[in-house]
């Protein structure tokens, strides 16, 4: 490779070393030239930091180099939650050294009662610490790539990261993956605006911090890549693949060397799958769908039960946990995510009714835990649900048919990667993931199949995925992590030109015909005399008008309440537009002072839109 073709190569040839001298300083201290000026090595070293910048900024080369360091910083944060929720499973319910929480079948009484209960204790005091000492609400990645354009805060969700590990530590129906995709997204987040990444960039690089915390947590590096791709970065093109798959392998590849013997599913699946099985497996997915469906109406539910009950804001969790408790008594594969059952126990038979009332216990323990404000994610117990239910499903149509068409952990897989697209989303998340685990082609083929069958239900039934739901919940109109911040970002007081004409409203009409002729302008704001806004009026209509019938200005004044505020959005602004009829309107600062600040005409706003919208079309398709 050419020196000359080497990226930054311009920006690293201004640095030159001087000649020796035996006369010169130390080596710390020899200076080096930096086009016409020299500077000490330790200018230089410090300068190195605007060097990279730099690099990462000219060529994406360097990106991908950035998300390969991102990988291996994400995989240890990975690694660190995983263990140390481990070590608080052992040491609170008195586990051995290979032994997991949701895979015991039996559990000490008081523990399974009274650890989930202090847990939510842990859950309330931090509530109150929190609600008084950082009372700022934190952002996941699909709210900051669609609102913020990637940006996070690393504090708010190093908080969220010590809720989620104290939540599923101390048996709460709740898993770690929340915590793992808002590290890994945070730790992103703080790189790249320490890099100063363009936006379309940091967004990016947010979705492979998130999809590779994913990926290392189920040793899955496509699944953990297309998790970034369809959840936090809402779509996926060759400009963004390099990044996030890359990061991704380099964080699976790293926790692979920190944990070699990280189980996966194993299973024995069948080397085909006739097509009469995909009738029942589509019927499957569809069932599924409405599963989650129910799990999301569940966690509402339980939150506006909390609510609605009188209990203070920091009971909640205590309560919660005691009622996650219970439930814990009658089985302890409810608590904690249900990771370890979902393992040991897919390709075990159970009986009908046990898997039955194991469906039920975990449904009431996850809404309970994330309704009660414990923090934690439902990937992980969507997952067990989906099984349980693809095993319900085939021990219900073994009843009704003379011999099984496919064996039932066929169904249990189809279930599990169902249910999680109608709660997570994300059909091709768990294609690869089901591929990823099994190895099987026909069963990745059959899993796309209930996949989408699930999507689109859940879809044309509910609308929202579980990350979704919540945000509507809060009132935030997005659907996905697609970037719709920028329109947000493009206000009235941003588009609006602020040199304007005025006029009193008490302006005698020649006297305004006399001083804005024809031609000069389109139309003059009116003010009355206290200086606020009380019009608009076209110059060609005050030229034309009577002066006997319209004396003063104030006779012919248009859109008298029709105002645009400085804060509104351009849609808030089109939309007044065509209320209004209007191709200008003024722009006041507020509707009681209404003090002119500004002009916006429609055409200027609609061809900033289209400006933009054609920007974002170059970025996604990497132009």
């Amino acid at each position: 490779m050419r020196m000359d073709s080497f990226p930054g190569h311009r920006l690293l040839s201004r640095f030159r070393r001087p000649e020796a001298d035996p006369s010169r300083p130390g080596f710390w201290q020899r200076p080096l030239q930096l086009g016409s000026h020299e500077r000490p090595l330790r200018g230089w070293v410090l300068h190195v930091p605007q060097v990279l910048r730099a690099l990462v900024r000219a060529d994406e080369v360097w990106l991908v180099v950035l998300s390969a360091v991102l990988g291996v910083f994400t995989a240890f944060c990975v690694f660190a939650m995983t263990a140390i929720a481990q070590l608080m499973h052992r040491v609170l319910f008195a586990l051995g050294p290979d032994e997991r929480l949701s895979s015991m079948t039996h559990l000490v009484p008081w523990r399974a009662l009274l650890i989930p209960t202090l847990g939510g204790v842990g859950m309330g005091i931090a509530w109150l610490a929190l609600s008084r000492f950082w009372p700022k609400r934190s952002v996941d990645p699909i709210e900051a790539n669609a609102l913020y354009g990637g940006k996070m805060s690393l504090t708010d969700s190093l908080i969220v990261v010590g809720q989620t590990i104290l939540s599923n530590g101390t048996g709460a129906s709740v898993g770690l993956e929340a915590g793992y995709a808002q590290i890994g997204a945070a730790v992103a987040s703080k790189i790249g605006q320490s890099f100063r990444l363009r936006r379309a960039d940091l967004r990016v690089l947010v979705g492979a911090g998130a999809g590779a915390a994913i990926g290392a947590a189920f040793n899955a590096p496509l699944a953990g890549a297309f998790y970034g791709f369809e959840l936090v970065i809402g779509t996926y093109s060759l400009a963004n693949m390099a990044p996030v798959v890359v990061c991704a392998i380099s964080a699976v590849s790293v926790m692979r060397i920190l944990v070699p013997s990280e189980p996966t599913l194993d299973v024995l699946v069948p080397a085909t799958i006739p097509p009469s099985a995909y009738l029942p497996i589509l019927a499957l997915g569809m069932i599924c769908a409405l599963g989650g469906i129910t799990i999301m109406r569940g966690v509402t539910l339980a939150g506006d039960a909390f609510r609605r009950s009188g209990v203070p804001p920091w009971a909640r969790p205590a309560i919660g946990g005691a009622l996650v408790g219970v439930l814990g008594l009658i089985s302890p594969h409810v608590l904690s995510s249900g990771h370890a059952a979902l393992e040991t126990g897919i390709g075990l038979s159970y009986s009908l009714p046990f898997v039955a009332m194991l469906l039920v216990l975990k449904s009431i323990a996850s809404s309970v835990s994330i309704g009660s404000e414990f923090r934690g994610g439902l990937f992980f117990a969507s997952l067990f649900l989906g099984a349980l239910t693809g095993k319900l499903f085939a021990g219900c149509l073994a009843l009704v048919t003379p011999a099984p068409v496919v064996p039932p952990v066929v169904f249990a897989i189809v279930g599990m990667s169902g249910f999680a697209v109608a709660i997570v989303g994300g059909p091709l998340t768990m294609a690869f993931l089901a591929l990823e685990s099994t190895g099987s082609l026909p069963m990745t083929i059959a899993v796309v199949a209930a996949s989408v069958v699930s999507a689109v239900t859940v879809r044309r039934t509910f609308g929202y995925s579980f990350a979704t739901w919540r945000f509507h919940l809060r009132g935030e109109a997005i659907r996905s992590a697609v970037d719709v911040g920028w329109m947000r970002n493009l206000t009235v007081g941003r588009m609006m030109r602020r040199e304007v004409r005025s006029v009193r409203l008490d302006t005698p009409l020649a006297a305004f015909r006399r001083d804005v002729p024809l031609g000069s302008t389109t139309r003059v704001v009116a003010v009355d005399e206290a200086n606020r806004y009380a019009g608009v009026v076209l110059v060609a209509e005050a030229h034309a008008a009577d002066a006997k019938q319209a004396p003063t200005v104030g006779s012919l004044l248009r859109h008298e309440s029709d105002m645009l505020l400085p804060h509104m959005t351009i849609k808030d602004a089109v939309a007044l537009f065509e209320q209004a009829e209007s191709d200008a309107l003024a722009v006041v600062d507020g509707t009681q002072s209404r003090r002119v600040l500004g002009l916006l005409t429609e055409q200027h706003a609609l061809r900033r839109y289209a400006e933009e919208l054609e920007r974002r079309r170059r970025e996604l398709s990497g132009e």
